[in-house]
């Protein structure tokens, strides 16, 4: 008997279904209204919304409000620090029951291999990841990262793969505007299937032009104005609220009911201790509704609007049930609210299974360590040009950086450097950045430097920078705090110099103590290490970092330091 055959014989009652959820009052994404009815579910499927139907198991919901599974729109499950499979334990019960990944962090580490261990790790998850192959590895010609360049042929292995939807960010807008061959031909290859755009501040006929290319949605929009002008040109909005990038009070004007189909959320990344405290996708549906959205729009966002978006609201041919929805025939991924305007969550179904009673498989093997390759350094490799030069100003809470051009010994300006970390033993690259705090007195380091993630540090002292750099080396990347010759903390990341295998508890108080470390030193930074991190990335406006020196992003080129 076929699971089709087993399903309609459910629906009517001819067999028991696995659970039926009786008084629910439930949210309708289509009308944008709600219904009351009894949730009856069949092999990890809804099959009814009416009566109740005979079932192994009956739940009185007493009229809980419940609403389809968040989906997050755009995520690097990497950044979050933790493994796919600690990152799902967190993120269902939070109402998170699927997401749009892309994995180029890992990629731009260790390759395709990255890539292939993702997509085993998708299929081993209970959280429903799906996957948007990585389209530019590395980010840009500006830097050099651990896996060199990543082709459309590259890719065309994984295209046909059943967690597969379609092409990562084109954070390349300017090789789409100017037909740059390679990513032509990417974007050519993937013209069947979706393709993320990433395209900041970009308006006008660039835009337009942009768009020709074929990119569909965008999650880096900062200001309203051009948030509005990408929907109206056909783009989906994600809005996004994550450790760093916080977007979500500037954009959500922008989800009303003539928007809500093309608006959706995105997390794009929150570390555990934001997860732990705040929350997922659910934290930025509740601070939508606090902001004045109506509950209504903001739970269509959170799930249908995505899965049209993906057209994961339709079955496919790998067997994949649609989602976004409660009707029948729609994926059992359920949140029961106590109440819809704090989204105080009662419990989650993934697949009609409680969050509660979930049985999570072990991780894929993968041999991602000891990927910190850096020569003897010494005290004189973190000497940056001195006088007149071009300061990066970091904007907190933002990725986007402004610039001024200042002294080097001004209040409140460190020394930026970055550190080649792949084994081709490069001379450190070294600028300058204001923002970290007027009292900052010491240095931090990361091995989270995106895309490429090569080592970068900020500090005060060639001492300091030396020492933290060679904490990391030592225990295979990770973030540390340095003041005085001496390591105040070190969070070890040894899979990539990203993540760890520790559970989000550890993770949690350890970066709980990091943080600590880090304001006990000056910095001003809510979120040091993550904005650190962005200082790398040579497609975010609008002057950046690299391990072959300073990036002139408007431009897209390097510039002198000394200005």
């Amino acid at each position: 008997m076929s699971s089709l055959h087993s399903r309609i014989d459910a629906s009517q009652g001819r067999i028991p279904c696995d659970l039926t959820l009786t008084n629910a009052k439930y949210f309708d994404v289509f009308t944008c209204s709600w219904k009351v009815g009894a949730l009856s579910i069949f092999d990890g499927m809804i099959v009814g919304v009416d009566a109740p139907l005979p079932a192994k198991r009956t739940i009185d919901l007493k009229g809980a409000a419940v609403v389809p599974g968040f989906i997050d729109a755009h995520v690097h499950v990497e950044s979050s620090l933790m493994t796919p499979s600690e990152f799902e334990k967190n993120v269902i019960s939070r109402g998170t029951t699927a997401a749009i990944c892309d994995p180029h962090e890992i990629a731009n580490v260790v390759g395709t291999r990255g890539i292939e261990w993702f997509l085993k790790c998708a299929q081993s998850t209970k959280l429903d990841l799906r996957v948007m192959l990585s389209s530019c590895v590395p980010a840009s010609h500006l830097e050099t990262n651990g896996a060199g360049t990543i082709t459309g042929k590259d890719l065309a292995p994984f295209q046909n793969h059943r967690k597969v939807l379609g092409l990562a960010e084109m954070m390349n807008f300017p090789g789409v505007i100017h037909n740059d061959p390679e990513v032509i031909s990417k974007l050519e290859q993937f013209a069947h299937q979706r393709i993320d755009g990433h395209s900041p501040l970009l308006k006008g006929q660039a835009l337009s032009s942009y768009l020709v290319g074929g990119a569909s949605s965008c999650h880096e929009c900062v200001f309203l104005d051009e948030a509005a002008e990408k929907v109206s040109k056909g783009m989906s909005v994600w809005i996004r609220e994550g450790s760093v990038a916080r977007d979500l009070e500037n954009l959500i004007p922008l989800l009303k009911m003539e928007t809500s189909t093309s608006v959706g959320f995105c997390t794009d990344d929150r570390n555990p201790l934001d997860i732990r405290e705040q929350g997922h996708l659910d934290y930025l549906v509740r601070e939508s509704i606090k902001r004045g959205t109506a509950p209504e729009l903001a739970f269509r966002a959170a799930s249908w609007s995505v899965a049209r978006h993906y057209s994961i609201d339709k079955n496919d041919q790998h067997g994949n049930i649609r989602m976004g929805a409660i009707a029948p025939g729609y994926v059992a991924n359920l949140v029961i609210l106590d109440d819809i305007h704090t989204v105080a969550i009662r419990e989650v179904y993934q697949k009609g299974i409680a969050a509660s009673e979930l049985q999570f498989n072990a991780l894929p093997e993968h041999t991602f360590f000891d990927s910190i390759k850096i020569s003897n350094l010494s005290e004189a490799d973190f000497i940056a040009p001195k006088g007149q030069v071009h300061i990066i100003d970091v904007l907190a809470g933002k990725i986007l950086t402004d610039r001024h051009i200042g002294n080097h010994d001004d209040r409140g300006v460190a020394q930026l450097t970055v550190i080649e970390r792949y084994g081709h033993f490069q001379k450190p690259a070294n600028g300058y950045v204001h923002g970290f705090g007027e009292n900052f007195k010491g240095a931090i380091a990361s091995t989270v430097g995106h895309d490429s993630h090569n080592l970068i540090l900020v500090g005060t002292n060639s001492t300091d920078m030396k020492i933290a750099a060679e904490a990391l080396a030592r225990t295979g990347g990770g973030f540390c705090v340095v003041q005085n010759g001496a390591v105040l903390f070190q969070l070890a990341l040894p899979i990539g110099g990203l993540m760890t295998s520790q559970s989000s508890s550890e993770i949690h108080h350890q970066l709980t103590s990091l943080k600590k470390a880090a304001h006990q030193i000056g910095c001003e930074l809510h979120e040091p290490f993550l904005q650190l991190a962005f200082l790398s990335l040579p497609v975010i406006p609008s002057l950046k970092l690299t391990n072959l020196g300073l990036v002139d992003v408007d431009a897209f080129k390097l510039i002198s330091v000394t200005a």
